[in-house]
């Protein structure tokens, strides 16, 4: 029966999205048309496959209470053997869990968020019904890597989400910067999916089979776990946005906001940090990966919290801080607990699918996504603002929300992995994310701030604007999520929840202590916290008109444009590959094409040369055969006197 359930926990949505692909896609405004009963549908399809699926990831969750592995042969090839079938245990159901509960909030916020209103000079509900069929193949997608028993299967639904991902931001091709995103986010993931392929591969083979839980058993050379894991990181890098592959995401913000959270919260970024943890023994047995690992995560996290307090886009202000989050995920992986890794990423998908929905709520509202034009909604939206309020709060930490007890477990790791040397990496890993992360809570606190200051309180400066608070089918979903916003953190002080977490056969670092950690070593974060939110506050109070980031005085531009490292990649990479494109393309039109060509026209002018001399007339032509019997007879006469 677990085995059942495992294996329709993906399939639900996946078949689901693909009958939804069969609908009309582009529905009109006109009933009789039939592209009301198309968006129906589409809707009834979209909800119905997660709510289904949330009902499976329950029912495991329910039912798992160990490891668990059903498989069967699918492809031997010289004894290189693929596998049908799915890996379960504790920690996947919670993941599944999680993936289903946002994947349903955001079909159902989608059915209000992407519907056209009387006075609309946009058609917001542009093509709907392929709108709603991906996001159930995304889901299904990252359900399969969940869940998947063999390497070929998680390597499946891993490109299938790079594919989905690529079609949903591109949803709205009208708009401008749509197409290039997704074109953007598609071509740096697959940069890591190289390695990430590579890296499979390499296990496979060295194993002889790509089952999971035979390549973890294998014993590999040191030299093929270095190279593997570092393989596997930059796929991961690419799908969670890690240092050097993390521009990808904020550009993603052009895609639809239901959109942004599903991919923030419950996919794309989570697929890599799932993908360590699952795999976590390969890397612990190389503590090389582990090192670079923490490294780029400490240098991601400060990263997307410094880029997150310059800008002025609600979305990309949240974006980055995803990818500042991501940080205190690889870093804590880094230091030795996938089990912190795991907590932070479920508590983050709460939060930051409450926040971009609730984001998504006021752009509906006032029409646009910049701070600067927001300002004194806290009236006016009262629901979406006390949502926010708790989103925000468990982003920056504040106790007793969720993202207090997760942040502080992974800084609880990284103390213990620097003071004591716990973990499989050097010590001074564990003072590379320990500091890192403190600093980050304070960053986080102040961006926090600045985003709830500048969209909710001071005057209105949209004047002629008349916001709301959104319409039912798109608040109950920011209420309900509000809830495990607020209080999934305290589910670690749970027995069943914690060990579920764990994974048996990996010594995890201070796995003993639990997720949760009360002491004074708490005193320490919330010091940091309390200075940013300080800092922020008091810049706010000074002139309430300004925008708090004006303290950042010169380094604001630099922040805002990400130290500038997307244009690094434009000088280094872009640029050259473009003009390797060009010279490609110039000897291919020149060389080649001239070669074919040049010998086409000399062919053609051979071939008129000949035809020119058949047509020729008759006395032309009677001089040419006497010509020809002239030579014929003095080449025979030479001939003979020769002999």
């Amino acid at each position: 029966m677990t085995g059942l359930l495992g294996a329709l926990l993906p399939a639900v949505p996946l078949v689901a999205g693909l009958l939804g692909l069969l609908l009309p896609p582009a529905p009109r405004r006109d009933s009789a048309s039939g592209g009301d009963r198309a968006r129906t549908v589409a809707v009834t399809l979209g909800v119905a496959a997660a709510a289904g699926a949330l009902a499976l990831a329950v029912a495991l969750l329910l039912t798992v209470d160990g490891p668990t592995e059903t498989s069967s042969t699918w492809v031997d090839i010289g004894g290189l053997v693929v596998t049908l079938g799915v890996r379960l245990d504790g920690a996947a159901a919670l993941v599944a869990v999680a993936v289903t509960a946002v994947a349903l909030a955001v079909q159902v916020y989608s059915i209000g968020y992407l519907r056209r209103g009387p006075h609309d000079d946009v058609d917001v509900d542009h093509r709907y019904p392929p709108y709603a069929a991906q996001i159930s193949l995304f889901t299904g997608a990252m359900l399969l890597v969940v869940v998947a028993g063999d390497l070929i299967m998680l390597l499946v639904g891993w490109e299938v989400m790079g594919l989905c991902s690529y079609l949903l931001i591109a949803h709205d091709r009208r708009l401008a910067g749509a197409p290039a995103a997704a074109m953007k986010a598609f071509l740096v993931t697959r940069v890591g999916d190289v390695g990430f392929l590579l890296g499979i591969a390499l296990l496979g083979v060295s194993t002889g089979s790509f089952r999971i839980a035979d390549v973890l058993a294998h014993d590999h050379s040191g030299a093929t776990l270095t190279a593997a894991g570092l393989l596997l990181f930059a796929g991961v890098a690419g799908k969670s946005a890690q240092f050097p592959l993390h521009t990808w995401l904020p550009d993603a913000m052009a895609g639809p906001t239901p959109i942004s959270a599903l991919i923030h919260a419950a996919t794309m970024v989570a697929a890599g940090v799932y993908a360590v943890a699952r795999l976590y023994p390969l890397f612990t047995a190389a503590p090389v990966t582990l090192t670079v690992l923490g490294v780029l995560g400490a240098i991601t996290l400060l990263l997307g919290a410094l880029a997150a307090t310059a800008q002025d886009d609600i979305k990309r202000v949240l974006a980055w801080s995803t990818v500042s989050q991501l940080g205190y995920m690889t870093g804590a992986l880094a230091v030795g607990s996938p089990s912190a890794a795991l907590f932070h990423l479920l508590t983050h998908a709460a939060f930051k699918a409450l926040l971009f929905l609730a984001a998504g709520a006021v752009i509906h509202a006032v029409g646009t996504t910049l701070m600067s034009e927001m300002g004194g909604l806290r009236r006016s939206m009262p629901v979406t603002f006390w949502c926010t309020v708790v989103g925000l709060g468990a982003l920056a930490g504040v106790p007793p929300l969720a993202g207090f007890w997760s942040k502080d477990g992974v800084l609880t790791v990284a103390e213990s992995a620097a003071l004591e040397g716990t973990g499989a990496a050097p010590s001074w890993v564990g003072w590379i994310v320990w500091i890192a992360g403190l600093v980050g809570v304070a960053v986080t606190a102040w961006y926090a701030g600045r985003l709830l200051l500048r969209a909710f309180f001071g005057a209105p400066r949209l004047p002629l604007v008349r916001p709301h608070d959104p319409p039912a089918v798109l608040r109950w979903p920011v209420l309900l999520l509000a809830v495990p916003a607020a209080l999934l953190g305290l589910v670690g002080f749970v027995g069943a929840f914690t060990d579920r977490l764990r994974f048996p056969t990996v010594p995890v670092a201070g796995s003993e202590d639990g997720l949760v950690h009360l002491g004074p070593g708490v005193l320490l974060p919330l010091a940091f916290l309390l200075v940013g939110a300080a800092l922020v506050t008091l810049g706010w109070r000074r002139d309430r008109a300004a925008d708090p980031a004006t303290a950042l005085g010169p380094l604001r531009p630099v922040f805002a444009r990400a130290f500038r490292l997307d244009d690094v990649q434009h000088t280094l990479v872009v640029r050259p590959v473009r003009a390797l494109a060009r010279a490609a393309r110039t000897g291919d039109e020149v060389v080649v094409d001239g070669a074919v060509e040049g010998s086409g026209r000399a062919a053609s002018g051979l071939g008129a040369g000949l035809a020119a001399l058949h047509r020729a007339a008759l006395p032309r032509a009677a001089a040419g055969v006497l010509a020809g019997a002239l030579l014929i007879g003095l080449a025979a006469a030479l001939l003979g006197v020769t002999q």
